[in-house]
């Protein structure tokens, strides 16, 4: 370990290191390097200079503790927007979840070791059911948003990236990381998606999802291999908020909730082939979750959703016991 390297350079070769090695989403990078960055900022002031990587070494538990609790008194101030207890945990637990990551890869790169971190609490939070789409909702999405584009070709590539959304379940960075190179096993029903960390799976196509990314690919402004096989006007790849807004602008119009997004169709799939019961361990593949416990959340929704039709439908449940 170089003693004297400031804490700013391992910050920008952390989140380098998160983008290109872990491969991790450009949102979950940008929301750990700005933890990480008021962190380093919190240490200079308490520590009386500029931070290097020998100071890190030496923090404590209290240290960090200091840093947490001055990021809640911050978030409290009247003059900043009011915050839920939820919200504030929320906060919490990812400053902790940063401050880990980050000093394990100080760790593997640089062999410093500093327990304090790894000795944190975590808050225990509420866990957040999905929100998914009705099952006409989704079915519509993806002629009502093409039915909203500019052009004739913007409509076939929305068409085919929402049919993909709610067909297979993907994340929408999953989706727009593919390439035209990727559709090379469509023929077979399969697709080859490069999920969180690096992790490849195969996702089966229904004929709906490959007929619509057919008609897209016929009309793809490139035909090279390598080329995004969804890209913006000016033929990069699309970026995330096109899409969201595409999406955005659709649910206004229909009079969906805000919840209605890109991401809602994922929990949309998985909530649908559970209603129509799929297993958890078929979904949790599916889904490219690493954890079975993250798929169980949708085995909550769909006892809120049962829950639901019953107090509807039941001639008794607007009555008292």
């Amino acid at each position: 370990m170089t003693a004297s390297l400031m804490a700013l350079d391992a910050l920008r070769d952390w989140t380098e290191w998160l983008t290109h090695e872990k491969r991790s989403s450009p949102r979950t990078v940008e929301a750990y390097r700005h933890d990480i960055l008021l962190a380093l900022t919190f240490f200079q002031q308490h520590l009386g200079g500029e931070v290097t990587l020998a100071d890190l070494g030496k923090l404590s538990l209290a240290d960090l503790r200091a840093w947490l609790a001055h990021e809640t008194a911050r978030s409290e101030k009247p003059t900043r927007r009011a915050t839920s207890a939820d919200s504030r945990a929320r906060s919490r637990a990812r400053h902790v979840s940063a401050l880990r990551s980050f000093f394990r890869y100080l760790a593997l790169r640089h062999d410093l070791s500093n327990p304090a971190p790894s000795l944190l609490a975590t808050p225990r939070m509420k866990k957040r059911l999905p929100r998914p789409l009705g099952q006409e909702a989704a079915l519509a999405a993806p002629e009502g948003i093409s039915d909203d584009a500019e052009t004739s070709q913007a409509a076939l590539r929305d068409r085919a990236l929402f049919t993909l959304l709610y067909g297979t379940g993907l994340r929408i960075g999953e989706a727009l990381s593919l390439d035209i190179r990727n559709l090379t096993n469509a023929g077979q029903n399969m697709l080859r998606v490069v999920g969180k960390g690096g992790k490849e799976r195969l996702v089966p196509l229904l004929p709906a999802v490959i007929e619509a990314l057919e008609s897209w690919k016929a009309a793809h402004p490139s035909p090279a291999p390598d080329a995004p096989l969804f890209c913006g006007v000016r033929g990069g790849r699309l970026n995330p908020g096109v899409a969201q807004r595409a999406m955005r602008n659709w649910r206004k119009g229909e009079g969906l909730p805000d919840s209605a997004t890109p991401h809602a169709l994922r929990h949309s799939f998985a909530t649908h082939l559970m209603e129509g019961g799929a297993d958890l361990r078929t979904i949790q593949e599916l889904m490219g979750h690493a954890s079975l416990s993250t798929t169980q959340a949708y085995t909550l929704a769909d006892e809120r959703h049962l829950l639901d039709v019953w107090r509807k439908a039941h001639p008794r449940a607007d009555q008292e016991s």
